[in-house]
């Protein structure tokens, strides 16, 4: 079965070896490694990714489109022009992209041969405003100090960049020292450091980053659990403490809770997790409603989401203050801040709701429900300096879009004078 899993079949055998030791001793539970990590990446899947002003979205095929912002080269076009339609980078033809991460001025790709090409921002630790840096890549580049980590996965903070190796290992640029945790010191610090700790002998299938502060979900023989590090600031640790962790911390709660997870979403200030029975813990800072909990006040813990509890959670995605979460029947639940028209409730029992209104409970997005397919994933901007955007992926590989568009980052015109969509609205393109 592990020889069917894209990412193993490549491997040599000493490689395979190591990954079985490191898994546990045994290929049932490397198997389960793979499977764990293809489940809540999209590995090897189309996937649209909601970034800072700009839009990315895989194909199937790997195919990579791009369209927003373009303001220092994010888009790959070799231009810094903004895109209002999705445009393929074509310098990518005959490379085979299975995902993609998205932060303000900067796109990472990674290939099915593990290698990752980065455009934009020519920075890992670039902070999302100031005036660090000056060099603008237009293209995608191979990133060489990764060249011979075979990665599947990055996650892009606000001040620093990390990377999941085939064999779930972690790697941090720009983490910092000790006193730093996340926070930027070097704006040349192009070299991948290895996440010291308790995760250093346990291989990770998904990170997560949000504002300075990384989630990692480990693999392990007794099951899966979720490891975090960086600035504790709001809860957003979860360890029930607001203090900074140096090193990467086991969050205890979920085995208090008797829950396995197995989807972690980091937003900038708070975070969730979909666990194996469909239940949704959120924890972090609860302002305008984000944590579901019927009220703006944080939790230091993961705590379960009452007013989710007969839904059946798969997926789950995290912003700046907004939370959406998909069940396996493909409904849309989302919650937190209104701004921008990013939640999707744009009509109300009159059909006249108020679509930047905050939501303190989980409700249903009705406008994606009318849309009457399954929906699979759910990207939104994980910013706290842009207005936010939101797209849904259907599982026949439609794409649909709402919010902030000012920028073209929606992918469809906008009327004269319109910034933003309250409705979904088809984006000309078939991911499928």
């Amino acid at each position: 079965m592990c020889l069917k899993r894209a990412i193993f079949r490549p491997m040599m055998l000493e490689e395979r070896e190591v990954l079985k030791q490191r898994c546990g001793g045994s290929w049932k539970l490397v198997l389960r490694f793979l499977l764990a990590g293809e489940a809540c990446c999209r590995r090897e899947k189309s996937q649209a990714i909601a970034g800072p002003g700009h839009s990315i979205a895989v194909t199937v095929k790997g195919a990579v489109y791009s369209f927003g912002s373009n303001s220092s080269g994010q888009l790959g076009h070799g231009t810094t022009d903004e895109e209002w339609r999705p445009r393929q980078i074509r310098s990518l033809e005959g490379i085979r992209i299975i995902q993609a991460a998205a932060g303000a001025g900067r796109t990472m790709l990674i290939s099915d041969a593990g290698q990752v090409y980065a455009f934009g921002k020519d920075s890992f630790g670039e902070a999302e405003y100031g005036v660090q840096g000056t060099k603008l890549v237009t293209t995608p580049q191979l990133v060489e100090s990764l060249k011979n980590i075979f990665v599947v996965q990055a996650a892009i903070g606000n001040f620093f960049t990390a990377v999941l190796s085939r064999e779930g290992r972690v790697y941090t640029f720009s983490w910092g020292n000790d006193a730093k945790l996340g926070h930027q010191t070097e704006a040349n610090d192009l070299e991948p450091h290895p996440l010291l700790g308790a995760l250093e002998n346990i291989p990770v299938v998904q990170i997560a980053a949000g504002y300075c502060y990384l989630l990692a979900l480990a693999c392990q023989p007794n099951g899966m659990s979720v490891y975090s590090v960086g600035c504790g600031l709001g809860g957003k640790l979860g360890h029930g403490t607001r203090t900074d962790e140096k090193h990467p911390r086991l969050i205890e709660q979920f085995r208090i809770l008797n829950l396995q997870p197995m989807v972690v979403a980091a937003g900038a200030w708070h975070a969730a997790v979909v666990g194996r029975d469909g239940r949704v813990c959120t924890w972090g800072w609860g302002r305008y409603g984000c944590l579901g909990h019927g009220n703006e006040e944080c939790e230091s813990v993961p705590k379960v989401v009452e007013a989710l509890i007969n839904v059946k959670a798969v997926h789950v995605a995290t912003g700046d203050y907004t939370t959406f979460v998909v069940s396996d029947d493909g409904d849309v639940y989302s919650f937190g801040c209104g701004e921008s028209s990013s939640l999707g409730h744009n009509n109300g029992p009159d059909g006249q709701g108020n679509r930047h209104a905050n939501i303190l409970s989980p409700e249903l997005v009705t406008s994606l429900k009318q849309i009457k397919e399954r929906m699979v994933q759910i990207s939104l901007t994980n910013s706290i300096y842009w207005n936010a955007h939101t797209f849904a992926l259907t599982e026949t590989g439609k794409l649909y879009a709402f919010g902030a568009g000012d920028k073209g980052q929606l992918g469809v015109e906008l009327v004269a004078n319109q910034t933003e969509r309250g409705n979904p609205e088809r984006v000309d393109i078939d991911l499928s």
